[in-house]
């Protein structure tokens, strides 16, 4: 009886979201794809479709395994596992969407101390005038 209590006791346990943590390879895996979206300015839309798909990260997971030998021709076999496993646990979507944002805002403060250290050239009214003649 004392078993039985125990197995009922962590039967229809779920893992907390807010102790998921990655591994370092996975990490690595997704932070590669994180840089891309970032690259090319879709963090929006990423965020956006992350969070309408949430609920659905294990399906998405398992997609990956399933087509694992379709997209073994772009991306290698190792790296579509451990993002799939990666996808698997529940507090993936919001590490990923916090990773996203991260990395975002890293790239507008680059972007920001880029220009504001470029000072445009001074103007030289020598150089004008003598244009004008």
């Amino acid at each position: 009886m004392v078993m039985i209590k125990k197995w009922l006791a962590n039967a229809f346990a779920i893992e907390r979201p807010e102790d998921f943590a990655p591994t370092a390879e996975q990490q690595e895996i997704v932070d590669r794809v994180c840089r891309e979206i970032v690259r090319r300015d879709m963090v929006t839309l990423a965020i956006l479709s992350l969070e309408t798909c949430r609920p659905l990260n294990y399906v998405g997971s398992q997609a990956i395994h399933f087509f694992t030998p379709f997209l073994s021709f772009l991306v290698e076999p190792r790296s579509q596992k451990l993002f799939a496993e990666f996808l698997e646990k529940r507090g993936s979507i919001e590490w990923l969407c916090q990773r996203l944002e991260t990395l975002s805002n890293e790239s507008i403060s680059r972007q920001k101390s880029a220009t504001t250290s470029q000072k445009p050239p001074p103007l030289n009214p020598q150089h004008s005038s003598e244009d004008g003649s």
